[in-house]
């Protein structure tokens, strides 16, 4: 904010919704009146043209209805009016217009008249020029040096400079490399017109230069046309600004010099004739428009720079003289002699507020009266204050300043899966190797409570899992509406899911009296899909490379009963062995013991015993919990199947680091590629005709090269994802099969979810191996930790892809290690050890000393060779029952 205000000498608003810009406003005197004042011309987008003669009585009056000396609707939108010596045979001013495809030259006259509405001015068209290419702007001047006239130059939308010797058309050129069109101006004192390209530079052309180039329209070369450098316009100088530019004014206040402004989006440049910087300054505001307008000291130039926070900012070069406040923006601004004052300010905004003013202050005659003084009475400011600190209590204990609601209350959302197939499968563009891939109908309804904002349903699952739709909107303007949407799930490629629950979540915003546009709040529901939407019955297996024994303390269960959809045809009710065939081609075989209360599950693939596992024990506690019976129990006290993990890990690693290989390669090739395209450019442009020395063949074997990279780059991003899916359902085998060994509860079994699973998607730049190595580690040295010293370590904070995995599977192994010898996984540890904190984003490897390495190695392998002193029996883990289960 400044400390003064623009003094407003005289304003009005023209029209009504009527838009302006920089080239519509100009100050001459257009009538030729023998008292030399100047004229207010301005010309809006909407074809009005408006010609001002302000005669304000006093300081701040408003517009009064003599002033409007002419208001014309010219009926096209004027882009530019310009005031000059347009008409051959006479040397008086004229007023040139400018539309977008026309160009109109006007004389303006005044008859005196006898009664008291004052004098009349009327407006008559001298010539018109109709333009073949669409205009952008123009500038004017005495090209080549003629004496006692002024010529015209329009700038065409597609770069073409179009020359108009008064009454008739001269030639037209092209500018070179044109893409979009900047502000021209025109310098007499070396004849050149100066432009900014879209190049983000400066550039001179020279009148003749452009004179005898190459038509625009011919496009022939003849001998003249020599002195141009034939068809081919060449520049005079160039300077490189780095921004674009708004605006160019070209100012000589006296013989010896001339300097060339040019106001840029952040800077404001001073340059010299010949291109060269005379100085810069840079502005710490957008600015708008700017007018170099004296000069009051030898060698210095005033200029005046508005912006966009309603300023209007005077330098004397690059010192800022004075600052003051407009009220608006302007877009464009002028100084010229209006009824006797000189150095009237006016200034035109976009949308027609234009006013007069001049700089100055005037003092404030505000004085501020005296305040009342009385004396305080304290007893009753004890009573008020207390009435205030109950009241503050009250709102307090009863639920704060803002009233809340369960969010619940405010929208349901239930999920519903079909129990059946689609009739006709939704499934397209999949990649199953089977004829016919199934799918099913997942209907999500929702129901409001009261009236909601912005709601939108996002549904997701996991990959190679894929929906027919996943983004929904709705509109509840109104309570106890009911909204149902619906959907197909499918599987898409030839490999297992990681998991067959998907999430709806529905983000809204919910109006308040104090918050009219909503608060942003989201609910979650999630649901099961059919395991048989993947899966088909199959041939069980007798011999297979991985297999899991699950313990139980109830008598085994049919198969039959539990899997009513997977079982052959049979008489015996007592199915004990049963063959599930995934669609991806993989084979799982489940077997129930006879004797003894186990299950077995076994498979070529490690990775596909996750959801057969998951579903065997999901049904048995859904059995169990129907025929009443509440200690049912699951317990694992086999092997643990760490080294079959770990070869998943090495897997997914070589891929890592197989991709960041590849990409390097192939920024090398592309580096290559852009370095022989650049010496054939320089080849072919040549003027002297010289072999290409198997550059041609380079190229091509080159770009054969960078097409099979990326190729390869590609189908290893494919692979890469497949392999993290295939990690995942094995990351969650390997969790679930811990907390049944070691009976750990719900929260437990969480905290090692959010340990080994803390990524949804893996990349280069944050991938699995180190995150869940840096979760590891943290848990080692908290809850987990065996001395002082590990808790007294510090983490680091950077995350980096390892050299290789050993280090990551010692960890895994220590963290197993440390649950069978009892410990506990917590977030908030007890006086023994320090209270954990929030995992920064990422830690050091923990050194162990070679006595413990060698102490973990032989527990390590009479832990995981040999477990028959392992517990037999755990608790019963706590799932609930999630919605849309069926078979």
């Amino acid at each position: 904010m400044s400390l003064f205000k623009a003094r407003d000498w005289w304003s009005t608003i023209l029209g009504e919704k009527e838009e302006f810009d920089q080239g519509c406003l100009c100050l001459a005197n257009v009538d030729n009146s023998g008292n030399g004042q100047d004229k207010i011309i301005v010309g809006s987008f909407m074809g009005y043209l408006r010609i001002f003669s302000p005669h304000p009585t006093k300081t701040g009056d408003g517009a009064q209805a003599e002033d409007l000396l002419l208001e014309v609707d010219l009926r096209d939108p004027v882009l530019q009016v310009e005031v000059g010596k347009f008409v051959s045979g006479t040397e008086m001013l004229h007023l040139a217009v400018l539309h977008s495809r026309k160009l109109c030259v006007y004389s303006v006259s005044g008859t005196l008249g006898n009664v008291e509405h004052g004098n009349q001015y009327q407006m008559k068209l001298i010539y018109e020029h109709n333009l073949q290419r669409t205009a952008c702007n123009m500038t004017y001047g005495s090209f080549g040096g003629v004496k006692g006239r002024d010529l015209i130059c329009i700038q065409s939308i597609d770069g073409m400079l179009m020359v108009f010797e008064q009454e008739s058309y001269a030639f037209g050129r092209f500018l070179p490399g044109f893409l979009l069109p900047g502000p021209l101006a025109y310098s007499s004192r070396t004849d050149s017109f100066i432009t900014v390209s879209s190049c983000r530079q400066v550039e001179s052309y020279k009148y003749q230069v452009l004179a005898f180039a190459t038509d625009a329209d011919k496009r022939q070369e003849t001998e003249q046309q020599k002195l141009g450098s034939g068809k081919r316009l060449v520049v005079d100088w160039t300077l490189n600004i780095g921004e674009q530019a708004l605006d160019i004014c070209i100012v000589s206040f006296n013989q010896s010099a001339s300097s060339v402004f040019v106001l840029g989006e952040r800077n404001f440049f001073c340059l010299k004739d010949n291109g060269q910087i005379r100085f810069m300054k840079k502005l710490d505001w957008s600015p708008s428009c700017f007018l170099p307008y004296c000069s009051v000291s030898e060698g210095t130039i005033n200029t005046l720079i508005g912006n966009h926070n309603n300023m209007l900012h005077i330098y004397q070069d690059v010192t800022l003289k004075w600052a003051t406040q407009l009220p608006h923006i302007p877009v464009a601004v002028r100084v010229g002699c209006l009824h006797d004052l000189k150095g009237v300010i006016v200034t035109l905004s976009d949308d027609g507020h234009l006013q007069c003013s001049y700089l100055g202050t005037d003092p404030s005659l505000f004085q501020a009266p005296n305040v009342e003084s009385r004396e305080l009475n304290y007893d009753e400011l004890d009573v008020e204050m207390k009435e205030l600190q109950k009241i503050i209590k009250d709102v307090n204990k009863s639920q704060g300043v803002w009233p809340m609601t369960e969010r619940e209350d405010d929208l349901n959302v239930s999920v519903v899966v079909s129990p059946n197939f689609d009739s006709v499968s939704q499934a397209t563009d999949v990649e199953v190797g089977t004829d016919l891939v199934p799918s099913v109908t997942v209907k999500v309804t929702l129901q409001n409570r009261v009236v909601l904002q912005k709601v939108k349903l996002s549904v997701c699952v996991q990959p190679p899992l894929e929906l027919t739709c996943d983004q929904f909107t709705f509109e509840f303007m109104t309570p106890d509406l009911t909204r149902t949407v619906s959907f197909s799930v499918y599987l898409k490629r030839s490999y297992t899911p990681s998991e067959l629950e998907g999430n709806a979540v529905v983000s809204y915003s919910k109006p308040t009296d104090r918050n009219p546009d909503g608060i942003p709040r989201v609910i979650q529901c999630k649901f099961r899909l059919p395991l048989k939407l993947i899966c088909l019955p199959g041939q069980p297996s007798k011999t297979a490379s991985h297999k899991i024994t699950i313990d139980t303390n109830k008598s085994p269960v049919s198969l039959l009963s539990l899997f009513p959809g997977f079982a052959s045809q049979s008489d015996d009710d007592q199915v004990n062995v049963m063959g599930f065939h995934f669609l991806g081609g993989s084979r799982v075989t489940l077997l129930a013991s006879k004797t003894s209360q186990r299950y077995r599950i076994q498979s070529e693939q490690f990775e596909d015993l996750w959801l057969i596992t998951s579903e065997l024990i999901l049904r048995l506690q859904e059995y169990f919990e129907k025929q009443g019976v509440k200690d049912f129990a699951c317990s694992f006290s086999g092997s643990m199947p760490l080294q079959e993990y770990f070869e998943l890990i090495d897997h997914h690693f070589e891929l890592r680091i197989n991709g960041e290989k590849l990409e390097e390669l192939l920024s090398e090739r592309a580096v290559q590629f852009r370095a022989i395209q650049r010496r054939l450019l320089t080849r072919f442009k040549d003027k002297t005709p010289a072999p290409l020395q198997h550059l041609d063949t380079l190229l091509d074997g080159t770009y054969k090269q960078v097409i099979a990279l990326a190729d390869a780059v590609e189908e290893n991003q494919g692979s890469l994802f497949q392999s993290f899916t295939r990690l995942k359902s094995a990351t969650h085998l390997v969790i679930l099969l811990i907390g049944l060994w070691q009976k750990l509860s719900a929260d437990q079994i969480a905290i090692l979810e959010a340990a080994f699973l803390p990524l949804q998607e893996d990349t280069q730049e944050l991938g699995w191996e180190e995150t869940v190595d840096a979760a590891i580690s943290h848990l080692l040295k908290t809850c987990l930790s065996k001395s002082s010293k590990e808790q007294a370590l510090n983490l680091n904070s950077q995350l980096n892809i390892p050299k290789d995995t050993s280090q990551l599977k010692k960890h895994i192994t220590l963290l197993c290690d440390r649950l069978a010898k009892g410990g506990r996984l917590c977030l908030s540890t007890d006086a023994a050890a320090p209270q954990t904190m929030v995992m920064p984003g990422g830690c050091t490897t923990i050194p162990e000393s070679d006595l413990e390495e060698r102490s973990v190695e032989q527990d390590s392998t009479e832990l995981f060779t040999n477990h028959r002193h392992l517990t037999a029996e755990t608790s019963r883990p706590e799932v609930s029952p999630l919605q849309g289960v069926s078979e």
